[in-house]
This record gives C-alpha cells, sequence and structure tokens, in this order.
C-alpha cells in the first residue's frame, strides 16, 4: 500500500504488537517493556534506557486513546475496516451461469437420506389423502342436494 510506513518504524512495532492488537495486548506489551525499560529499574544506562521509555510512553498514550489511535492508525495507512473489493466482472454480465459463484444449496450436492425420502413420501401421501377426502366431500353433498 503506498504511503504506508514499515512496522518496526510505528508505534506499533515500538511495542512488538500487529496494528490489529486489542487494546488489553496493548497494555501488557507496555507495562512488561517499561518495566524492562524504567531508568530507575533497568540494568541499561540512563542515556538509552530515559529516551527509549519516553518513547514507550508517547507510544502507549497515542495507542490506549481510542481516537488518537484511529488518527495515528490513518496516518500509517493501516485501516481497520475490513473493506470488500467488488468482483472483476462486476459490469461484463456473461451468459453461462456457474453455480459455484451461488450462495445457495445446488440440490446436486449430497442425496437425500432415507429419512428425508420417507418425510416426502408421507407428506405426499397426506396430500394425496386431503384431496381424495375433499372429493368425497364434495360429492357426498352434491348427492344429498
Amino acid at each position: 500500500m503506498p504511503g504506508q510506513i514499515p512496522l518496526a518504524l510505528t508505534y506499533y512495532g515500538l511495542l512488538g504488537l500487529h496494528p490489529s492488537a486489542s487494546s488489553i495486548e496493548i497494555r501488557q506489551a507496555y507495562r512488561k517493556l517499561s518495566k524492562h525499560y524504567h531508568p530507575d529499574t533497568t540494568d541499561l544506562p540512563t542515556a538509552i534506557a530515559t529516551p527509549k521509555f519516553q518513547q514507550l510512553n508517547l507510544a502507549y498514550a497515542t495507542l490506549s486513546n481510542p481516537e488518537r489511535r484511529l488518527t495515528y492508525d490513518r496516518k500509517i495507512g493501516y485501516s481497520r475496516l475490513n473493506v470488500v473489493q467488488p468482483p472483476a466482472n462486476l459490469n461484463h454480465p456473461s451468459n453461462s451461469r456457474n453455480n459455484s459463484d451461488s450462495a445457495y444449496l445446488d440440490p446436486t450436492d449430497r442425496p437425500l437420506s432415507p429419512g428425508e425420502i420417507f418425510i416426502l413420501l408421507i407428506l405426499g401421501l397426506t396430500l394425496l389423502g386431503c384431496l381424495a377426502l375433499a372429493i368425497a366431500i364434495a360429492l357426498i353433498r352434491g348427492n344429498q342436494q
């Protein structure tokens, strides 16, 4: 993506995280690294630990605030939105129908199970029984009048 900053040079890279990290992961990484780089608790020289600790504080201050994090993500070229791309042939309709693109199930995907066949048989017999009953009632009432 053009204009995107390499991950290692971002606040996420400083914390050792991916831009999709949750706020809990950001806090855990910050706490771990701040203990390591805090000038009072580190074995590193103060000249190295202090600037690194300040960078960590700035990174955490930015990434822990949702509005500032969103602005920062835009700045580095990261988007949290899952953008759906249109198909390449959207404006070019084709005459051939490809069933693999259909969201509906293909009835030839699998054979009917014995239970499904039995239910269809019962439904068919019920329909025929209802029709026979309706015809019988119509004939009986027609003969009475």
